[in-house]
């Protein structure tokens, strides 16, 4: 993730009506009680494979996560948006996809190969990194696939309720990044972007004050478009490995996540926090897609463990979702 905002230090500054105050949250802002810790239980990767679509559903029904993101150009989109039009309440956004990143399981662009180029490989995908993107395409290119995305959605009367970037690809470059704000503003569909005291991605990155001020610039700007905005961001759990000699079990796979979820609830401040996993229910296809197999099922473990549900009741944690952001914001805006 620290590739993700490192180069905001070359975005331009431009000042805008509404600052945030150093001691006040957007969650507060939005009305939520001042001092709350308000989280969205987030899923990315849906649309990828049928585990991922049959993870994402178990963790969101059965579970305590709260929202989830889709990949249109991957090839169980349309399974899921079927679901989605029978469980219209569900938070669903766009996981807008850049990169193709498994070598025997791949995806093109929405946008074709004539349109965009630059963001195809010698095998027809999508690059498989995210400094290919960064080599090989133009801002102009990764927006008209943004909006590709976008309009499909809205095609298959999907209507998301946010947008994030699948492996931090958007925020890559400046110019990047401007195209993936301009999008969110001119459909006004709010993204993922942690401009209020950003105190877990600041610890992760390490950002000097000047670079968390400019991120807070930004959310500013999408603040005063009408968009809700995040306070923070934690995005370390894809990592979360059990100890080295550890029987790769359910039972241990749920142990391990279900901690480690406690020890991050524990570290959010108080405002809007967007907890990023990848819940999937591993068939015996899912590994000749992806090793991440085990760690994506102890996400869906641990969201399913009652110990967790338990701790976040106990801790008087908000489950949110960006569909109650988006509605509180539009009251404020009356």
């Amino acid at each position: 993730m620290k590739q993700v905002f490192l180069i905001i230090t070359c975005l331009f500054i431009t000042s805008f009506a509404f600052t945030q105050k150093a001691d006040t949250t957007y969650a507060e802002r939005l009305g939520f009680p001042k001092g709350a810790r308000v989280v969205i239980v987030h899923v990315d990767d849906v649309g990828m494979s049928f585990d991922s679509n049959e993870g994402a559903v178990a963790a969101m029904t059965k579970g305590i996560a709260t929202s989830c993101s889709v990949m249109m150009p991957c090839p169980w989109v349309p399974a899921y948006i079927h679901y989605l039009k029978e469980h219209p309440l569900t938070d669903a956004g766009l996981h807008l996809t850049l990169t193709s990143e498994w070598s025997e399981y791949r995806w093109p662009p929405l946008s074709g190969k004539t349109k965009v180029p630059g963001l195809v490989d010698k095998e027809g995908a999508l690059w498989p990194g995210v400094q290919d993107v960064v080599t090989h395409a133009s801002p102009d290119e990764v927006e008209t696939e943004i909006r590709a995305q976008i309009e499909r959605a809205h095609e298959m009367g999907f209507e998301p309720t946010h947008m994030d970037t699948h492996m931090g690809t958007l925020f890559a470059t400046p110019d990047f990044i401007q195209r993936y704000v301009k999008l969110g503003i001119e459909y006004h569909i709010p993204i993922m972007f942690p401009a209020g005291h950003a105190t877990l991605i600041a610890a992760q990155t390490h950002f000097p004050d000047a670079q968390m001020q400019m991120i807070r610039t930004i959310g500013s700007q999408l603040w005063a478009s009408g968009l809700p905005v995040l306070d923070d961001i934690f995005n370390e759990s894809y990592g979360w490995e059990l100890p080295k000699g550890t029987a790769i079990t359910d039972a241990n796979l749920r142990k391990m996540k279900t901690q480690k979820y406690k020890e991050a609830f524990q570290a959010m401040k108080p405002g809007i926090t967007y907890l990023i996993m990848h819940c999937t229910q591993p068939s015996e296809i899912f590994k000749h897609i992806s090793g991440s197999g085990a760690t994506r099922k102890g996400d869906l473990l641990a969201m399913l463990d009652p110990e967790l549900k338990n701790y976040v009741e106990k801790e008087h944690i908000i489950l949110t979702t960006w569909r109650e952001l988006s509605e509180r914001r539009k009251k404020i805006a009356r």
